[in-house]
């Protein structure tokens, strides 16, 4: 069974990718794409004057449910969407969006548990949603029968509770007790209560932890590991578990044993069984930054640390061979495993020492790993050739690996799914910018995946194109992206153009389909761009490592670079080219905003990182350190207060009408970051819109009706904009 320690910790390993999947899309990259030495690289457009001050006038936004700052996000919020909503559009595009997001239509995406696939399932009659299961032989059907195991609408109104399901922990195999995590509005800290599906009702004095930033695993029916707010400094400096305890049912929590402490600078602690067929592993992660982590495995000798590199993924256990990703080229006992390779060996001997590694695959210039998962006897290996997906089975046997090919459509993004240690088969998600999402279900009988479940076309995809285009960096590296639009487009610069990208965290963007942008802004008229700039992982950690710390402007100029390349191909020009980007592509969107406010013609700045001197400060800012550097240290701020938005907006700059928006509920980026950087362009005489969503959480909405919403005040103002 595949354990990726990644999903032990997607709380942090995701805490800044983009804010709305429905609007992320994806590009290839070129063989000969060039990655620049760090000593090589210098800004290409470096902002020389700053606002840098010790005094911050605007701290105290920061007080994210003061009075104070709640009547003034109350008095901006009624400024914009007065204005917005005001636009015959808006109604317009909220109708279309809501109808798709409640539609019947969709797929009910599911993961498997024992004999059951389980899905969490929001339309007009349940917004805050259901948990359901159904069988395999239901599940196939154009209308399935499902069982309802939660309701989440009956439980917050008989609760008085505005709870969002977070997801949930099952006890394996027989996965009949579960670890339900609900939140209040949206926000990442979580309620976990202890659930029992047969009678479908929470545990009486059952497992209970009150709201907070927490992680628990199952050891077995009556024990947990948990980390947890327990008070007296037990959270790292990011908002996170440093401390792991193994906690009896029945015991009260300030009495569970404590089996490990990190350090409070570490980003977090936290403790998984890993299961294997009929072997368990207990495992200990130490996330001593963003990027790098000791992690232990637990004997009853006591802790024996993994012979790894801190930077490496421990990617899994299937059929006694642990695998290792590599993020660096590791050197041991004599021989270099390569940048980006995944390794196995068998776990026993991993454990007692051995390091004759096997490279199960070593990635070319053109190839990333998406995702490593497994199956009864295989692993399956997503990978991102030129950011356009194929997915191989991979099978340890007579000591080799043997890879095949599984045989899906061509030029799009692919995702597995229900995958299940006792059989080979499993479920595969395609779609493209044009091709609406189909479920394909894999079957080990026949060695084939065939469609199972198709979304209908939200839009009519008939008239539109989609090209790859290279723009070139002033470095020689070639930066891919994507263009949407219609087929008749004339290249005349007066063409509404979107232009979304991301740029960090190694998270890659790829060509996916979003019924939001289709109807929202291709319908309208629009060109759709996507940039796969460096800071992603499109091209494996080195793309990634290109944009890291002191080299971020990489990320920016990049961006710059395509828009440029838009606006020289005569696509679109300054007058009707708007960005778009959420959380780090919010600070993405902010800096090039400040950096080239002549380019653009609107900016989209969602959930955004904005002040670098406090970002680690704030929240959970102080784990992603790892990516952009130490505002306190006095070399590290040298860099990053060049780029900093909240410091480099001037008040004799014109700027567009940016439009911030954010949310109350958002516990990982700090609404502050939006709500400082309005209240000074603001100051400094700049209009500007800002929407602050007192629900949401880091998502900005946390219904169908928010998210329908919010996105029509978005395309509202982007197609206000640049008309």
């Amino acid at each position: 069974m595949n354990i990726k320690l990644l999903s032990l910790v997607s709380a942090v390993a995701l805490a800044l990718t983009a804010c709305d999947n429905a609007e992320q899309t994806q590009a290839p990259v070129q063989p000969e794409t060039v990655i620049v030495k760090e000593a090589e690289q210098k800004p290409e457009t470096a902002i020389t004057e700053t606002n840098v001050s010790n005094e911050d006038p605007y701290i105290w936004l920061e007080d994210v449910e003061g009075e104070k700052a709640l009547a003034w996000v109350e008095e901006n919020n009624k400024t914009s969407l007065g204005y917005l909503k005001s636009k015959p559009l808006y109604q317009e595009l909220y109708d279309k969006n809501l109808k798709v997001y409640d539609s019947d239509e969709r797929i009910p995406y599911v993961g498997q548990m024992g004999d059951y696939f389980y899905n969490f399932w929001r339309d007009g009659t349940n917004q805050r949603g259901l948990w359901r299961r159904t069988t395999l032989e239901e599940y196939k059907k154009d209308s399935p029968k499902w069982e309802t195991i939660l309701d989440l609408d009956k439980l917050a109104e008989s609760e008085g509770e505005n709870w969002v399901y977070k997801g949930s922990n099952c006890l394996y195999p027989e996965y009949k007790r579960c670890l339900l995590n609900l939140s209040r509005g949206g926000a990442d800290a979580t309620v976990v209560r202890e659930f029992d599906i047969p009678s479908k009702s929470f545990v009486e004095k059952g497992f209970y932890l009150p709201e907070a930033k927490s992680n628990v695993s199952w050891i077995d029916l009556n024990t947990v590991y948990v980390g947890t707010d327990f008070g007296d400094g037990s959270m790292t400096d990011s908002g996170y578990s440093r401390v792991v305890k193994e906690w009896k049912r029945g015991e009260p929590l300030e009495k569970a044993k404590t089996i490990f402490e990190g350090e409070k600078s570490d980003v977090w602690v936290a403790a998984s069984v890993a299961h294997d067929k009929n072997k368990a592993y207990k495992i200990i992660y130490q996330g001593l930054t963003f990027y790098t982590s000791d992690i232990f495995l637990v004997t009853d000798e006591g802790l024996q640390k993994l012979n790894r590199p801190q930077d490496s993924s421990f990617a899994g256990i299937s059929n006694d061979q642990m695998l290792l990703e590599l993020k660096s080229d590791w050197t041991i006992d004599g021989k270099t495993y390569p940048q980006a390779a995944l390794l196995s060996m068998n776990i026993d001997d991993y454990f007692a020492g051995k390091t004759n590694f096997t490279e199960v695959l070593v990635p070319d210039n053109q190839t990333s790993i998406s995702g490593v998962s497994s199956t009864k006897d295989y692993v399956l290996i997503n990978t991102l050739k030129d950011v356009v997906s194929e997915l191989h089975r991979y099978q340890f046997k007579d000591g080799k690996w043997s890879n095949e090919k599984v045989d899906m459509p061509d030029l799009g993004s692919i995702s597995v799914a229900g995958t299940s240690d006792e059989h080979n088969n499993f479920f595969v998600n395609y779609n493209n910018f044009l091709t609406p999402s189909s479920l394909y279900y894999f079957d080990s009988a026949t060695n084939k995946a065939s469609v199972l479940k198709s979304l209908p076309a939200f839009f009519d995809a008939k008239p539109y194109k989609v090209e790859q285009k290279f723009a070139t960096a002033k470095d020689g590296t070639k930066i891919p992206y994507f263009l949407v639009m219609h087929k008749d487009t004339e290249y005349n610069g007066k063409n509404p153009t979107l232009l979304y990208g991301y740029g960090g965290f190694e998270v890659s963007l790829r060509p996916s389909y979003s019924s939001t942008i289709g109807m929202d802004w291709l319908e309208q008229g629009g060109v759709y761009a996507l940039a796969n700039i460096r800071g992603g992982g499109e091209y494996g950690p080195r793309w990634h490592q290109a944009a890291l710390k002191k080299n971020r402007h990489i990320a920016f100029t990049d961006f710059i670079t395509v828009g440029e390349d838009l606006v020289a191909s005569k696509i679109t020009s300054p007058r009707h080219l708007g960005i778009r980007g959420g959380s780090n592509g919010g600070l993405l969107v902010g800096t090039v905003a400040t950096m080239r406010p002549d380019l653009f013609n609107a900016v989209v700045c969602q959930v955004p990182l904005l002040d670098m001197k406090r970002f680690n400060q704030l929240l959970a800012g102080a784990s992603w350190m790892g990516e952009y550097g130490n505002p306190d240290n006095e070399d590290e701020w040298e860099y990053i207060k060049t780029y900093s938005p909240y410091h480099n907006v001037d008040k004799d700059t014109e700027y567009p009408k940016i439009f911030f928006t954010t949310s109350t509920r958002d516990d990982r980026v700090h609404p502050a970051h939006a709500r400082k950087m309005v209240a000074l362009m603001q100051e400094q005489g700049h209009d500007v819109l800002y929407y602050e969503n007192t629900e949401g959480g880091h998502g900005g909405a946390s219904n169908n009706k928010q998210s329908a919403s919010l996105n029509a005040l978005i395309y509202t103002y982007l197609a206000d904009q640049l008309k």
